[in-house]
C-alpha cells in the first residue's frame, strides 16, 4: 500500500514577471500512466474559470530522464508510464488579484490551491507535504492556516518558509496563502487564535480597533453554533484561523476556506488610528467578515449533497445556493448586531436596503431563487446589462427568504423558536463532524423537514411560493406582526426615466434599461450614450436628475442619444418614481 505524501514544492522565482514554479512530486504514479488535473473552478465561486490556462510550461521526469506527457482536456494530462517516482516541473502565471485566484509581485505572493496544485488523479486521499521556498533576497513570512508539517525534516515554523502538510488534496487547496510583509494582528476567540492579515498599502491602519471589532464578531458566531462548548468549527482542520485582506483602492470581495478567507476591501472603508465614529465603508468591511466567517460553519462543512465531493473538473449543480449564500446573507448583519459591532438602528437600514435592492430587479418575477441558485454558473456569474430584468440574487432575496422564515417560526411557535434552532440542527447533523470522517450533505428537498424537526413549524408552502416561486416575500405583514413598521417611499421625488446609469468617460451611458419602464417604451438600449433632453446636453453623473427635476410625470421629452457612432433622437414619456426606498423602524405603541 502506497502511504508517501505527495509533494509539491513552490517558488515565487520570477516576481517582475508574475511566476511561481512548482514541481511536483509522486513516489508510486500510476503503472499505466498518472493523471493530472488543475480544479477549473473554486468552491465557493460558481464559474468554470479554467485556472490551468495559465499554466505556461510542463514537464515531467523519472529516475533523471524525460518523461512524455499528453494533454487530454484544457485541464488534464497524462504522462507516459515511468518505473519509480515521478517529477512534474510547471510554471504558473499569477496576476489576477482577486480573492479567487492567484498573484505575485516584489510586494507580495498570494494564491488558492486550485490556482496552482496539480491533483494526482487516483491519490486524491494520499497526504500532501507543500514545500515553501523563500523569494531570493527578500525577509518574506508566511500566513496560512495549512499546519506546519512537524516532525518532518525541514518544517516550517510559525509564519516560516518550509514544509507544511496536509491530509489530502482537497484540504491542500482549501488553504490559501499570503507571503510577503504585510501588517497583522491576532487575538483569540473562546481560546482559538485568530489573525487578521493585511497587504497593501494601508498606512496608520488602527489594526487594534478592527481586531477588537472581529474578535466580538468571530466570539458571537462560535457562540451562536456551539452555546455549550463554544468550540471553534476550523480547529478540525488547523490551530488557526487566517483573515488575509489584500487592501486596494476600490476592491471588494470575500472567499470562504475551511480555516482562513480571502477579503479584499477599499482602503478607504478601513479606520485609521485617530479616527472615531464608523462609516458606512468600514460597517460594509465588518459584513464582509461576519459573512465570510459564517461560511466556516454554512458551506464549508453544512453542505449541499450536490457538494460532497466536489467535482472540481465541471460545474456542481443544486438549487440551495439561496440556503448556503442567503442564509450567511441573512445572519450576516444579524450577528453584527448580536455582537454589537453595530447599532440596531443601523441594522435596521440594512436590512431596508437590501429589500429596496430586490425590489428594484425586475427579474424576482421571472426567476426564482432556487433557479437562481441551479442558474448560478450560466447566469448569475455571467451577467450583463439585461440581468436585472432577468434573473434575482440568490443572495440579497435569498437572505430576505431567510428573514421571512425567521419571522414565520418565531410568529408560529410563539416565540419559542426560531431560524436560530434551524442553523443549530443544520450544524450538528451535517457540519461538526463533517471532516471526521462522517461527511454527507443536505438533500435538494430536505431542507422543509429539518425546519419542522428543529421548530415543529410546517415551512413547505412558504418555501414552495418564495424560493422555488416568484411571489416576493411577505415582509411587510411578517414583520408588522413582530412590532416593526416597513414602509416605502420614491427615492427623488423626480420623473425617471426608469433607468441605470454608468458614466462613459465625460458622459453618461444606460447600463440597464428596465423592463416596461419609461426609456424601454420610449425605445432607448442599455449601451446608448446619454446626449440631450429636449436639446440640453446632459451633464455626468449628475445632469440627468437636474434636468429630470424640471419635469413632471407623464411629460414627453425628446432623448437624444449615440448608439454606437450613430446619433439618434426617441420621444419618451417620464415615469413617476417608483415607491421602492424601504424603510423599516419600530412600531409606536
Amino acid at each position: 500500500m502506497n502511504d508517501a505524501p505527495v509533494i509539491y514544492r513552490l517558488e515565487p522565482h520570477d516576481l517582475a514577471g508574475h511566476r511561481y514554479r512548482i514541481t511536483l512530486t509522486v513516489a508510486a504514479p500510476a503503472g499505466d500512466g498518472q493523471i493530472f488535473s488543475l480544479p477549473a473552478w473554486i468552491p465557493g465561486s460558481y464559474l468554470v474559470r479554467d485556472f490551468s490556462r495559465q499554466i505556461e510550461t510542463i514537464t515531467a521526469r523519472a529516475g533523471g530522464r524525460p518523461v512524455a506527457l499528453q494533454k487530454l482536456d484544457n485541464h488534464t494530462w497524462q504522462a507516459a508510464p515511468a518505473a519509480g517516482a515521478l517529477e512534474l516541473s510547471y510554471t504558473v502565471y499569477a496576476w489576477d488579484l482577486s480573492v479567487r485566484g492567484a498573484h505575485l509581485d516584489e510586494t507580495h505572493g498570494f494564491f488558492n490551491g486550485t490556482s496552482v496544485f496539480l491533483r494526482v488523479h487516483g491519490q486524491d486521499d494520499q497526504p500532501c507535504v507543500l514545500d515553501l521556498v523563500p523569494p531570493a533576497g527578500l525577509d518574506w513570512k508566511v500566513y496560512t492556516s495549512l499546519p506546519e508539517a512537524r516532525g518532518m525534516a525541514g518544517a516550517a515554523r510559525r509564519h516560516g518558509f518550509g514544509r507544511y502538510r496536509a491530509p489530502d488534496y482537497d484540504a491542500l487547496i482549501d488553504h490559501p496563502v499570503e507571503m510577503g510583509t504585510p501588517q497583522v494582528v491576532s487575538f483569540t476567540a473562546h481560546g482559538a487564535e485568530h489573525e487578521l492579515v493585511f497587504t497593501g498599502v494601508a498606512p496608520r491602519l488602527d489594526l487594534a480597533r478592527i481586531a477588537d471589532d472581529v474578535q466580538k464578531i468571530c466570539a458571537t458566531q462560535i457562540e451562536f453554533f456551539e452555546p455549550r462548548t463554544r468550540r471553534a468549527p476550523f480547529l478540525d482542520s488547523s490551530d488557526r484561523y487566517v483573515f488575509m485582506t489584500m487592501v486596494t483602492g476600490d476592491g471588494y470581495g470575500g472567499l470562504e476556506h475551511r480555516a482562513s478567507t480571502a477579503l479584499m476591501t477599499s482602503r478607504k472603508d478601513l479606520p485609521v488610528q485617530g479616527q472615531t465614529g464608523q462609516g458606512e465603508g468600514y460597517r460594509q468591511f465588518l459584513g464582509l467578515v461576519s459573512h465570510e466567517y459564517f461560511h466556516t460553519w454554512n458551506v464549508k462543512r453544512i453542505k449541499p449533497a450536490a457538494f460532497v465531493p466536489y467535482n472540481l473538473q465541471s460545474p456542481d449543480l443544486t438549487r440551495l445556493l439561496w440556503v448556503f449564500e442567503g442564509f450567511t446573507s441573512y445572519y450576516d448583519d444579524l450577528l453584527l448586531l448580536r455582537a454589537q459591532a453595530i447599532t440596531q438602528t443601523d441594522y435596521l437600514r440594512l436590512v431596508a436596503k437590501t429589500i429596496s435592492g430586490v425590489l428594484r430587479s425586475p427579474g424576482r418575477h421571472k426567476q426564482s431563487v432556487a433557479e437562481s441558485s441551479f442558474d448560478a454558473w450560466t447566469r448569475y456569474y455571467k451577467q450583463d446589462e439585461n440581468s436585472p430584468n432577468a434573473l434575482v440574487s440568490y443572495y440579497t432575496k435569498g437572505s430576505l427568504v431567510a428573514l421571512g422564515l425567521d419571522l414565520l417560526i418565531r410568529q408560529e411557535s410563539g416565540g419559542t423558536r426560531s431560524l436560530d434552532d434551524v442553523m443549530r440542527l443544520l450544524w450538528q447533523r451535517f457540519g461538526r463532524d463533517f471532516y471526521q470522517g462522517r461527511a454527507h450533505g443536505l438533500a435538494e428537498d430536505g431542507l422543509p423537514a429539518l425546519i419542522q424537526e428543529a421548530t415543529g413549524v410546517d415551512t413547505r408552502r412558504f418555501i414552495q411560493r418564495y424560493a422555488y416561486g416568484t411571489a416576493d416575500v411577505p415582509l411587510t405583514e411578517l414583520l408588522s406582526a413582530q412590532g416593526y413598521a416597513l414602509q416605502f417611499k420614491a427615492g427623488l421625488n423626480i420623473p425617471s426615466l426608469d433607468v441605470r446609469t454608468r458614466k462613459q468617460g465625460d458622459a453618461l451611458a444606460l447600463a440597464t434599461v428596465f423592463e416596461g419602464g419609461a426609456a424601454h417604451k420610449g425605445g432607448l438600449s442599455a449601451g446608448d450614450v446619454l446626449v440631450a433632453i429636449d436639446g440640453l446636453k446632459v451633464e455626468a453623473p449628475a445632469g440627468l436628475d437636474t434636468l429630470l427635476a424640471q419635469y413632471r410625470a407623464g411629460d414627453r421629452v425628446m432623448v437624444h442619444v449615440f448608439r454606437r457612432d450613430e446619433l439618434r433622437a426617441y420621444r419618451v414619456r417620464l415615469a413617476a418614481p417608483a415607491p421602492l426606498d424601504a424603510t423599516l423602524v419600530p412600531q409606536i405603541g
